[in-house]
């Protein structure tokens, strides 16, 4: 599914991520976990094509998305990849259905086709009467469901989520991690999760352990 061969990435001076190489395979929910520090975040990103790399590969079913060009990329991530951010990321000036329909429409389908795939979702995370409620009228689990929902809209091959639960509560963190296995269960979608919620790590199916910006652990 996802491949990654002698990846690195460095900021200025700092090196973040050192040749790193790994494999996750389709259906998998992995953790990625560290010290903080250790390159999660950046891995995440380069891995959702947020950033390039310096040097090394990322292949998504043996296709090297590295040598896209940026309209294309922008085009692959829209369709194929789904972001959940510890911060939701939720548009406040948009009710919570619109903000899930953004990804659809920048995909070009039409707004009834977008309402109608972002209220099956909503349906299906409990939140349906939230629907027409501002972000700032939800709590913070309920906007971490919607923003999972605007993550799945385009039924993406890959979800890559950064601590979406470092913001929640013991409960609705347990919800949020018992959620993402329904999802994979019931889509096959892939999840790549970056916490320290020791929890949800202990459960995902592997954990991609880094170091200094190195693989320790796989």
């Amino acid at each position: 599914m996802i491949r990654v061969e002698n990846l690195n990435k460095s900021f200025g001076s700092l090196q973040v991520i050192r040749d790193i190489s790994l494999t996750i395979q389709q259906g998998e929910l992995v953790s990625i976990v560290g010290a903080s520090g250790a390159g999660k975040t950046t891995l995440l990103q380069l891995l959702g094509t947020l950033l390039r790399p310096d040097s090394g590969h990322i292949y998504y079913d043996d296709v090297d998305v590295i040598g896209f060009d940026e309209k294309t990329l922008s085009r692959f991530r829209n369709r194929n990849v789904g972001f959940v951010f510890q911060f939701h990321n939720l548009l406040p000036e948009f009710t919570a259905l619109e903000n899930v329909c953004m990804p659809a429409l920048i995909a070009g389908r039409s707004m009834e086709e977008a309402t109608d795939e972002a209220m099956k979702l909503i349906d299906f995370l409990n939140v349906s009467s939230r629907a027409s409620h501002k972000p700032a009228q939800l709590s913070g689990g309920e906007q971490q469901r919607f923003a999972v929902a605007r993550a799945l809209i385009n039924h993406p091959a890959v979800v890559l989520a950064d601590e979406p639960s470092g913001n929640l509560d013991t409960r609705h963190a347990s919800e949020l991690h018992d959620l993402f296995f329904q999802l994979r269960d019931q889509y096959r979608q892939t999840f790549v999760i970056v916490t320290h919620n020791t929890a949800l790590a202990a459960k995902s199916d592997r954990q991609i352990v880094l170091r200094d910006g190195q693989v320790e652990k796989q």
